[in-house]
Parts: C-alpha cells; sequence; structure tokens
C-alpha cells in the first residue's frame, strides 16, 4: 500500500525531522503548518528532492472546519491516507498555577486536546474498515511533561499531554479491529525551538546534566521512533508509548 503520513505541525522541529526521516523510507507527505509558511514549503522542498510528493497546508487544528479541510485536500491531491502523526502543538511561558489564566488554558488545550481529537477523528473516518478503509497508523506526539508534569513551569502543557497518553490508551483499544494502530511517543528535554516559546530557549542545555544520559535529544532520533511505529516492524504494537528522554 502507498504510504502517505500527515503530519501536523510539520514545518519545524520533531514534526520536520519526522517528515524527512519519512520521506527518505517512501512516504508521501503533507506538512499541516500554522504561521511558518516559508518553513513549510522548504520541508516540502526537501521531500520532493528525495523523489517523495509532498504538500503543506495551513490548518489551525483548533479549528473543526480546517481540519476536516486538511484531510480532504491531503487525501484528494496525495491519496489514502495511512498514517498521521498528531504532532502539533502550543507551549506558553513558564508559569505557575496561580498565574494561569482561562484563556491561556483554553487556548492551550484547544490545540493541544481538541486538535489531536479531530485529527485522529478525520484519519479513523478514512482508515477504519468499517468505511471501507484499509487500516492505518496514528501516533500522537504526547511529552515526557505528561509523566513528569512540569511542576513551576507548564502544569498546564503537561495535563494537555496527559489528556493525549490516555487518547492513545483508549483509542487503540476502540479501533484495533478495525486495522488502526495507535501509539505515542513521549520526549523530553529535545532540542527544539519550542522552549523559546515557554521563555527559555537554553532550557535543555540548564536541565541536560540531570537527565541519567547528561545530554539533551536531538528532533532526529525522536523521528526514527516515530518512523519505527508506523512501519510493519511495528505491525503488533498498539495503544504503547515510547519514551525518549535520556532516561528521566
Amino acid at each position: 500500500m502507498k504510504k502517505v503520513t500527515i503530519i501536523t505541525g510539520g514545518s519545524r522541529g520533531i514534526g520536520k525531522a519526522t517528515a524527512i526521516c519519512l520521506a527518505k523510507q517512501g512516504h508521501h507527505i503533507c506538512i499541516g503548518y500554522r504561521n511558518r509558511e516559508d518553513s513549510a514549503y522548504e520541508v516540502v522542498d526537501m521531500i520532493r528532492a528525495l523523489g517523495q510528493s509532498a504538500i503543506a497546508v495551513q490548518v489551525d487544528i483548533a479549528d473543526e472546519n480546517q481540519v476536516i479541510a486538511l484531510f480532504q485536500r491531503a487525501e484528494k491531491e496525495l491519496g489514502y491516507i495511512s498514517g498521521l502523526v498528531n504532532n502539533a502543538g502550543i507551549l506558553k511561558p513558564q508559569a505557575t498555577i496561580e498565574q494561569l489564566m482561562a484563556e491561556r488554558l483554553n487556548e492551550i488545550f484547544a490545540t493541544n486536546i481538541t486538535g489531536a481529537f479531530l485529527c485522529a477523528r478525520e484519519a479513523v473516518k478514512r482508515m477504519a474498515l468499517r468505511h471501507g478503509g484499509q487500516g492505518g497508523v496514528i501516533v500522537n506526539v504526547s511529552s515526557a511533561a505528561a509523566r513528569l508534569g512540569s511542576p513551576h513551569e507548564y502544569v498546564d502543557y503537561a495535563a494537555s499531554k496527559g489528556a493525549i497518553d490516555t487518547l492513545t490508551i483508549g483509542l487503540a483499544q476502540e479501533v484495533a479491529a478495525q486495522g488502526i494502530r495507535v501509539n505515542a511517543v513521549r520526549p523530553g528535554f529535545i532540542y527544539t525551538e519550542m522552549h523559546a516559546d515557554g521563555g527559555e530557549p537554553e532550557r535543555v542545555e540548564r536541565i541536560k546534566d540531570s537527565l541519567p544520559m547528561k545530554r539533551g535529544g536531538q528532533p532526529e532520533e525522536v523521528a526514527q521512533a516515530i518512523a519505527w511505529l508506523l512501519s510493519d516492524e511495528s505491525s503488533y504494537v498498539t495503544g504503547n508509548f515510547v519514551d525518549l528522554a535520556g532516561g528521566k
């Protein structure tokens, strides 16, 4: 079966690294991006240079209609969607619980939780055997924060990723008989631009010596795990997690 994979948040960091990794393995890619159009099309050009088809679609995954449009366009231009990498997420500046406001919480949860659910829904509608689909794979990008809680920094972000863990477990059981596998990766302390969104671009450098492996991780290391979960090599794996946090 031709491999067509949608990657939300695919213009930078883990999403970008995953797109390149998958393209090298023969996947045709739809990059979902919200703001970074130039970066998204740079990734598209890199994928095409590797001999695979690629498109970029601007989408705010917190908007239901935009999510539907994303899947419709990917299906129309690339073909049957066999994979989804639920990677898009947002992070706000570090704050304690006393500093959190409803507006911030609702924005984070709308993207990180509701958006992931909507993308998973659209994928299942197309992949499920009962709808005439051929099955497929969903990989959710959670975070070590879901296990660690991120006290004094990102409890709201951590909570949103905890919801992604629950989605992974429940959805995997719900759609297993429909030919769909659902797993997650939980990265932590990875060198990406997201730390700047939280107000501390050098956060990994500050933390790395406290990790058992004494170093931060690279986006490419996470991408390899995602690629394995999307591959036939993990064909009997569903409802599971791969932790990539240097032993933390």
